[in-house]
């Protein structure tokens, strides 16, 4: 094991997150980060976001769940399904039906990212071991196209599962984007904002709470990407589901 990997799953156990520089993200998940440039072009073509109930179109996204299990290792892409989240974890959009057009298939098939989904997985099961993980992927962009956009319009939140891998894909003529991290249970937080391209937050999402700033636009169009990565160990997110 690799020290970047020992410390990282040493901040999960300890603080509940980890906050990866594109070097460290390497190091620690053994991915060469050229792998996820190689998908940056797909954000392009990320249809618009039609659930946001504060009216916005600031966001546009994809949405494709898989599952991971480990013996015998294996990663597959699940039947399409839509996107659920209670309201105690999502004021603003829990108890939503939300289907979103899944993820390209020649993205979702390739290499690289069937690559960062289960070297993911296999990290936090060094912090929590379980014997297969449900996952949802999200592509979000974020953009100023109407002066201001909201990467995280529900506020500081959890999102009712077990982690959360956030990958900075670009960041371009943007200013703000604050992200914030806290102590569930407390007081105590962080505060930084992701610049690099292949910068990655990993959150035990029973730990902390988090949440990221509008943005507005610096100089020209400005969008935000992210992939979103969610590991639950009890099924997916749904209606009547423990």
């Amino acid at each position: 094991m690799s020290d970047e990997r020992a410390q990282t799953i040493g901040a999960l156990r300890a603080k509940g997150f980890a906050f990866l520089s594109p070097e460290a993200a390497t190091a620690a998940l053994a991915l060469p980060s050229a792998g996820l440039v190689a998908l940056a072009d797909s954000w392009e073509r990320l249809p618009r976001d039609a659930y946001l109930k504060d009216g916005g179109r600031y966001r546009s996204r994809r949405h494709s769940c898989f599952v991971q299990r480990f013996e015998p290792p294996a990663l597959e892409m699940v039947p399409h399904r839509p996107h659920w989240q209670p309201t105690s974890y999502n004021a603003l959009h829990g108890g939503l039906t939300r289907w979103f057009e899944p993820i390209a298939p020649e993205i979702s098939a390739s290499s690289t990212w069937r690559a960062l989904l289960t070297v993911t997985g296999a990290l936090f099961a060094e912090v929590a071991p379980v014997p297969r993980w449900y996952i949802e992927a999200h592509q979000f962009r974020i953009d100023t196209a109407e002066g201001i956009g909201r990467p995280t319009p529900e506020g500081a939140h959890r999102d009712g599962v077990d982690f959360v891998a956030v990958v900075l894909v670009a960041r371009r003529h943007v200013r703000g984007g604050e992200t914030r991290v806290f102590d569930a249970d407390g007081q105590a937080g962080v505060r930084f904002t992701m610049q690099r391209s292949g910068s990655v937050l990993l959150l035990n999402d029973a730990r902390v709470i988090h949440e990221t700033t509008p943005i507005q636009p610096d100089g020209g169009a400005g969008v935000r990407d992210t992939l979103v990565l969610t590991y639950r160990a009890a099924g997916f997110q749904a209606p009547g589901a423990p």
